[in-house]
């Protein structure tokens, strides 16, 4: 599958200032797609080269890079659930053990980890930083054709499972965006009113 992307610019280099209208149409109409309804094919080693090229071009205050991407498919993506599921029966919850088809059944699971890197530039900064690179592959991901999940399920924050991912101390999970062909289209779902969440400040 081609998509004709630009190709990484150069350091310094004069970068383009206009309308984008197919951008503004996307994200109008921007939805995320159920995981349970997510299969092969996943991205090509090629696409997810690029989509995590297009992630990281998010805000990040002092060019710290204060997040890093972990990559789970196929059989190691299975046996990984396998001992979060062990981990959970040992606990005797079933829940948690249901809840892991939302990581078994897509493809591929690009999770994306905040991590604080010492340095003037506050926490919460960082952590914001995490936040877009997720929301930036997750739309890069719908953009491209394929179908997108964020999630953040009891293995985002659960010690021992942050442990079998290979979190470091201070280290945490910023999405688990699970991808792969959508099987259905996704149904728009109910949205904010914005009007009701705008003010303006006036002297």
């Amino acid at each position: 599958m081609s998509h004709d992307l630009p190709p990484e610019p150069a350091f310094g280099a004069a970068l383009p200032v206009g309308p984008t209208p197919g951008v503004l149409q996307f994200l109008a109409r921007r939805r995320s797609t159920a995981a349970i309804t997510l299969a092969e094919p996943a991205p090509s080693e090629a696409e997810l080269a690029d989509l995590l090229r297009i992630a990281a071009r998010a805000p990040d205050h002092g060019k710290l890079a204060p997040w890093r991407f972990i990559l789970l498919d196929g059989a190691d993506k299975a046996a990984f659930a396998d001992r979060l599921a062990d981990l959970a029966r040992e606990r005797g919850d079933a829940t948690q053990v249901a809840k892991l088809s939302k990581l078994r059944t897509p493809p591929l699971a690009v999770v994306v980890v905040s991590r604080l890197v010492p340095s003037a530039i506050p926490e919460w900064e960082q952590i914001l930083s995490a936040g877009a690179v997720s929301a930036n592959l997750l739309n890069a991901v719908l953009a491209m054709g394929y179908g997108a999940n964020w999630i953040t399920d009891w293995y985002s924050y659960d010690p021992a499972a942050l442990a079998l991912l290979g979190l470091s101390d201070g280290e945490r999970v910023a999405a688990f965006m699970m991808i792969g062909t959508p099987g259905e289209a996704p149904l728009e779902r109910e949205r904010p009113d914005v009007n009701a969440l705008v003010s303006r400040w006036k002297a």
